[in-house]
C-alpha cells in the first residue's frame, strides 16, 4: 500500500488539508457552527441539538480538536469546549488565501 507523501508538499498545503478534512463531515460543521454561537459548552449540550448520540460527538469534538479549531479544558468531569480564535484565524485566512489565488478574468477550461 503506499503512502500519503504529506512531505512532499507544503506546510501550508497540508494545512489546508487538515482544515479540510475537519470541515469535510457535516456534523463537524454543524459542532463548529453551534460553537460560534455559543461561545462555548460542554458535549451534552451539542448533544442536545443534534441527531447524532454522545460518543459520536465526542467523536466529531476530537477532530475538530485534533486540527485545532477548537480547543476544550477540563472543567471538573465535563470538558467545555469553544472557537480557538487564533487557529479560527489562521484557518480563514489559509483557506481565503487559496480561494482569491484564482482569477476568473479570461480563464476558459479547454
Amino acid at each position: 500500500m503506499g503512502t500519503a507523501k504529506l512531505d512532499e508538499f507544503t506546510v501550508r498545503d497540508n494545512r489546508i488539508a487538515r482544515y479540510a478534512k475537519a470541515l469535510g463531515h457535516p456534523a463537524r460543521v454543524a459542532i463548529l457552527k453551534f460553537l460560534i454561537t455559543k461561545k462555548n459548552c460542554v458535549c451534552g449540550d451539542i448533544v442536545d441539538v443534534l441527531p447524532l448520540s454522545q460518543s459520536t460527538v465526542s467523536q466529531h469534538l476530537k477532530e475538530l480538536k485534533e486540527v485545532g479549531l477548537i480547543q476544550g479544558e477540563i472543567d471538573g468531569k465535563r470538558v467545555c469546549y469553544c472557537i480557538d480564535p487564533k487557529e479560527w484565524e489562521l484557518a480563514k485566512r489559509s483557506i481565503a488565501d487559496l480561494m482569491d489565488s484564482f482569477v476568473t478574468k479570461g480563464i476558459t477550461c479547454c
